[in-house]
C-alpha cells in the first residue's frame, strides 16, 4: 500500500513537470537596453521627441564615453539617443531602431518634460506612461526649463547620470516630490488640479566644461486639466508643502529686534492638518500647523536659553510660515486658481452632500475660499551650547 501510495505521488510530480512552461521567454541582460530616464520634447505641433538615457554597464570603473554619451563622473556612462514621433509610443518605436538591443522600461526612474509641452495638455502622455506593463508608476517626474534633450545630456561630478541626481535630491525633499502615480491621482481628482517639482540645470564652474553640471529642483510648476499655467519660486513652494503637510526639510532664519544678527533653527517635525468649514455659505478652510525646531546657528549677543528669547524666536517662527503660506495662496489660489492644497478633498470628505451639489462651480468657489492659519512653533533644543559662542559672558544681554 505505501509502494503504491509512493508511486502516484511520483508520477503526479512527473505530470506536474510536463505543464512547466521553463525558460522558454526569457529575456538576457545583455539582449536588453535598460533605460534609467527619459524626456520629451515639442518639436513641432504633431510631433514630439522623445530622448532616452540608457545604461550602459560594459564601461566600468572610470572609463568614460563622449560623443552621443554622457557620463556619471567616474561612474559607469550611459547613452542617450532621440527619435520623433505623434505619439510616445509611434517615437519609441523609432527609437528602438537605433539601438541593437531590445529597449527595456523596467528601470526608468525620471521623466522630464519641457515646459514648452508642459503647456499643452500632458495626460495623453501620462497615459503612455501608466498604460505600459514595463513602466513603474512610482518613477519621478518633473518639469524643465531646459529642452528635456539638453537635460538628459549633462554629466554630473558626482553622481552616475543625471536620473541619480534627480532621484537623491527627490529624496532630499527640499521641493515637492510627485511620482506619476501621485501626478495621475491629482489629475483626476476633484480639483483637476496638479503640481510637479519645476528644474534648471545648474551653470558649470570653469574650467568644467558647459555640460559638466546638474539639473536640481528649484520652484514648482502648476498644472489645470493637465495644461501647466504658471510656476512658483522656492519660498512659495515651502508654503504649498505646509499646506500639504509634507514639509519635511527647513531652515528658518529670523532678525531679532533689539540687537545686531541673526538666529537660524532647523526644522526637527513638522504636522498640518486641514478643517473645512460650511456656515452661511462662506466656505473655510483652518491649517493647524505644529512645528518643532532647533536652534543651529546664534550670530546675536542674546542667551537663548532665557524664556522671553525662545517665546520671540517661536513667535517669529510662527509668522514665518503665516508668509510663506499666503505667498503661496496669493499665487495659486487669487491668480491660478488651481487647488493643488487639497481643498476639495477636504470639503468632500466633510461635507459630501454639499460638495456633491457644488462640485460643478469648484472654479468659482475655490478663489473665494477664506484660508485662517493656526500655527504652534515650539524651540526644543538650543544646540551644543547655550550661550553664544566666542563672546564675553559680560556681552551677553537677554531680550
Amino acid at each position: 500500500m505505501l509502494f503504491l501510495k509512493r508511486q502516484g505521488i511520483l508520477f503526479l510530480c512527473i505530470c506536474i513537470v510536463l505543464f512547466l512552461s521553463g525558460c522558454w521567454g526569457r529575456k538576457e541582460v545583455n539582449d536588453l537596453a535598460i533605460i534609467v530616464a527619459a524626456g520629451l520634447d515639442k518639436k513641432s505641433d504633431e510631433k514630439l521627441e522623445l530622448t532616452v538615457q540608457v545604461y550602459t554597464p560594459k564601461a566600468g570603473g572610470g572609463g568614460q564615453q563622449m560623443g552621443e554619451s554622457g557620463s556619471g563622473g567616474g561612474g559607469q556612462p550611459v547613452v542617450v539617443r532621440s527619435a520623433e514621433g505623434v505619439t510616445i509610443a509611434d517615437a519609441m518605436s523609432k527609437l528602438q531602431q537605433l539601438f541593437p538591443r531590445q529597449l527595456f522600461w523596467g528601470h526608468a526612474e525620471v521623466f522630464i518634460i519641457n515646459e514648452k509641452l508642459a503647456r499643452e495638455d500632458i495626460r495623453p502622455k501620462l497615459d503612455f506612461i501608466l498604460r505600459h506593463p514595463q513602466l513603474r508608476d512610482r518613477s519621478h517626474i518633473y518639469v524643465s526649463k531646459d529642452p528635456a534633450k539638453k537635460v538628459l545630456r549633462l554629466t554630473p561630478p558626482l553622481e552616475r547620470d543625471l536620473s541619480e541626481v534627480l532621484r537623491e535630491l527627490s529624496m532630499l525633499k527640499t521641493g515637492i516630490e510627485i511620482t506619476i502615480k501621485e501626478a495621475a491621482q491629482m489629475f483626476i481628482g476633484d480639483s483637476g488640479a496638479s503640481a510637479l517639482p519645476l528644474i534648471e540645470v545648474l551653470k558649470s564652474q570653469p574650467p568644467a566644461e558647459e555640460n559638466q553640471t546638474i539639473a536640481y529642483i528649484n520652484g514648482t510648476a502648476i498644472f489645470k486639466k493637465g495644461k501647466m499655467v504658471g510656476t512658483i519660486d522656492g519660498a512659495q513652494t515651502r508654503g504649498v508643502l505646509w499646506l500639504r503637510n509634507e514639509i519635511s526639510q527647513a531652515v528658518v532664519t529670523v532678525k531679532p529686534r533689539i540687537v545686531d544678527g541673526y538666529i537660524s533653527m532647523v526644522l526637527l517635525h513638522s504636522y498640518t492638518k486641514l478643517i473645512p468649514s460650511i456656515e452661511n455659505g462662506r466656505w473655510k478652510i483652518t491649517l493647524k500647523a505644529t512645528t518643532e525646531v532647533d536652534i543651529i546657528n546664534n550670530g546675536t549677543v542674546l542667551d537663548i536659553t532665557d524664556q522671553k528669547t525662545i517665546e520671540m524666536l517661536e513667535h517669529k517662527l510662527e509668522k514665518d510660515i503665516h508668509n510663506r503660506v499666503y505667498s503661496a495662496l496669493a499665487i495659486v489660489q487669487k491668480e491660478m486658481n488651481a487647488d493643488i492644497f487639497g481643498f476639495s478633498d477636504a470639503f468632500h470628505r466633510s461635507y459630501p452632500d454639499i460638495w456633491n451639489k457644488n462640485k460643478e462651480n469648484w472654479d468659482e468657489i475655490f478663489p473665494q475660499v477664506e484660508v485662517l492659519i493656526e500655527t504652534r512653533a515650539i524651540v526644543r533644543r538650543p544646540g551644543m551650547v547655550t550661550r553664544p559662542s566666542l563672546i564675553p559672558e559680560e556681552e551677553v544681554v537677554e531680550e
